[in-house]
């Protein structure tokens, strides 16, 4: 499986009318022969924008899911759109994340979990999803989740256990807790034996520095690829049969507690 990360840049004078037709344009570029092509979260707004969340709010037909389902069909590829702010049932707004099928139709997707509350108005702005699916991607079964959500191991062990394999994460991860970026999409992919392809902004927004770096990491915690901190494609090239090879191999996962509530922790107290 060809993978081809696409970083985008939300520059603050950029409207998101026009970013929309600029990353059309990018993923243009992208070659041909690839079977999976990755977004960024919320880059047609710009994660930092929060005081156009209302305006950029958008139904599942809207123009951002629209203009990534014409480019699926035309290439005949997975297109993960990355995340848009999607206007939900009733008031409510929430960050979700879609993934199209090379027929046009939404494969997957995801309303983001865990919304970021630190120096961050997402959390005041949107409302968390509440469910988790996988689905059959033609490469193996595929979830998402978004950003924030990789510093939660309790969700990635449900992701494991409805059954996946590869999971897709598009973020807006900031320059300042780089490190923090690499040793979550490797610690996720290792403990879960799972692909991680982890696409990220970049470039500065509403005065936040974006660390970019997307990479895809395998379940032995091999770095496949790993972009810079500019706007473009990388490339890696994946084999999927890798997460069962790896599973059977080293079969940590076997060896997990159904329920580790059993062991009935007590708090010590000094």
């Amino acid at each position: 499986m060809k993978v081809a990360l696409v970083q985008v840049a939300s520059p603050d004078a950029e409207t998101p009318a026009h970013r929309l037709e600029r990353v059309r344009r990018l993923l243009g570029g992208v070659d041909t022969d690839t079977d999976l092509i990755v977004l960024p979260e919320l880059w047609r707004v710009g994660y930092n924008n929060f005081d156009g969340y209302p305006d950029a709010a958008e139904d599942l037909d809207g123009p951002t899911v629209q203009t990534i389902q014409a480019i699926a069909r035309e290439r005949q590829c997975i297109v993960h759109a990355g995340s848009i702010v999607e206007r939900a049932d009733g008031a409510k707004l929430r960050n979700t994340a879609i993934t199209i099928g090379p027929d046009g139709r939404i494969l997957h997707r995801y309303s983001k979990i865990h919304v970021f509350g630190y120096r961050s108005r997402e959390v005041e702005l949107l409302a968390p999803g509440e469910s988790i699916t996988v689905a059959d991607s033609g490469f193996g079964p595929t979830t998402a989740t978004t950003c924030y959500d990789l510093r939660f191991p309790g969700l990635w062990t449900e992701l494991v256990d409805a059954g996946a394999e590869i999971v897709i994460v598009p973020a807006a991860w900031p320059k300042a807790r780089l490190a923090h970026w690499r040793l979550l999409t490797s610690a996720r992919a290792v403990d879960n034996q799972v692909i991680v392809i982890a696409c990220n902004a970049v470039g500065t927004h509403n005065g936040v520095e974006l660390a970019g770096h997307s990479r895809v990491v395998d379940p032995w915690g091999e770095v496949l690829a790993e972009a810079d901190d500019s706007e473009g494609i990388t490339y890696a090239v994946v084999d999927p049969s890798v997460v069962e090879r790896t599973r059977t191999e080293f079969p940590v996962l076997a060896d997990r507690l159904a329920d580790y509530g059993v062991l009935n922790p007590r708090k010590v107290l000094s």
